[in-house]
């Protein structure tokens, strides 16, 4: 009798606990994505959306996503980040840059001329965080760290085939670094985040300005420039702007074990390489659209680029200058970032 008392309390025990332990097993949870980049873009269909569709597909659909494009919750990109560490979105895409010295050793990946391709130096970036400035992201859960493709000039009224053509061009840039480098090319430079380009160039704030070939058609630029202007890969990449794409930390950290790992499996140095690779792969198709459209585009050689190279040297020795005067190795940061490039270039 007391055997049998015994084992209805535990079945009951058990039954009563089943509920409770099934319903913490299937756990779900829907994420909100926030980036600023258009629904039409290469970006967003075929990077976000992509990672998204993976993320709930290996989840078993217990991860859910709502992803907002176009800054649809509101704010402008240079808040993004900083939404994602308050927690009032839950994962954000956005351009350390957006927010100038923030991200100090970062930009050590938007010097002139330091990266190859997107692939290999987005692998590099994700291995120089973990090493030379993981504290740079300790607000936020980091998921990825990636570059574009190669950055050239597009410009309404004038072909860029040496420094001296920029004269008297102003041109948007996306970052400190890069406006910088703007400037000492001759130019006069404009930041401004992405979606603005359109309008400014409509209205004569800009006349040209630095972006891929693979964002062009999401911002019309091939419809608002004639001239285009990309550098021969012999002689290395004008520029390069760094991504992140980080998560809250609070809500990564209330995620279930299982969970978690489903956002750790699709995090790191391979899903940066993915963003990278998958980017730059828009640069093709988006250039056709400006061949198609009869637009001029000159190629620099590997003999041009070199006073391209010279002029734009300066901003290098000024960023391992600002570095040492934070306290930080300048020249290490910098030889570190070519040598992962290198590395990740040759594997």
């Amino acid at each position: 009798m007391i055997h049998r008392r015994t084992v209805l309390k535990s079945g009951a025990a058990v039954a009563l606990g089943a509920p409770g332990l099934i319903g913490f097993a299937q756990q779900s949870v829907t994420l909100k994505f926030h980036t600023f980049m258009s629904p039409t873009s290469n970006v967003w269909l075929n990077m976000h959306k992509a990672w998204m569709d993976k993320v709930e597909k290996e989840s078993g659909g217990r991860i859910k996503f709502e992803g907002y494009p176009a800054m649809q919750l509101g704010g402008s990109p240079v808040q993004l980040y900083d939404q994602a560490k308050d927690g009032v979105v839950d994962i954000v895409w956005t351009l350390p840059g957006n927010t100038p010295g923030r991200f100090p050793r970062t930009e050590v990946f938007e010097l002139p001329f330091m990266m190859t391709n997107a692939e290999a130096t987005s692998k590099a970036f994700w291995e120089f965080i973990q090493t030379k400035g993981a504290d740079e992201y300790r607000d936020i859960h980091p998921i990825a760290f990636q570059v574009h493709g190669p950055g050239m000039f597009h410009v309404k009224t004038r072909l860029i085939t040496q420094p001296d053509d920029l004269r008297g061009l102003k041109m948007r840039g996306p970052t400190r670094q890069i406006t910088k480098m703007l400037g000492y090319l001759g130019a006069t430079p404009v930041g401004m985040p992405l979606p603005q380009i359109p309008d400014a160039l409509s209205k004569g704030v800009i006349d040209g300005c630095v972006i891929p070939w693979e964002v062009v058609p999401s911002v019309k630029v091939h419809e608002l420039v004639s001239n285009h202007s990309e550098f021969d890969p012999k002689g290395g990449a004008l520029y390069t702007t760094t991504f992140v794409m980080g998560m809250n930390k609070a809500r990564y950290a209330s995620l279930p074990p299982d969970l978690k790992k489903v956002i750790d499996a699709n995090s790191g140095i391979e899903t940066s390489a993915f963003l990278g690779r998958t980017q730059q792969a828009g640069d093709a198709p988006a250039r056709k659209q400006a061949v198609n459209r009869g637009n001029k585009i000159h190629t620099i050689a590997l003999a041009e680029a070199q006073e391209f190279r010279r002029k734009a040297r300066q901003v290098e020795a000024e960023w391992v200058q600002d570095m040492d005067k934070r306290g930080l190795n300048g020249r290490d940061l910098l030889d570190t970032a070519r040598k992962l490039i290198e590395k990740h270039t040759k594997a």
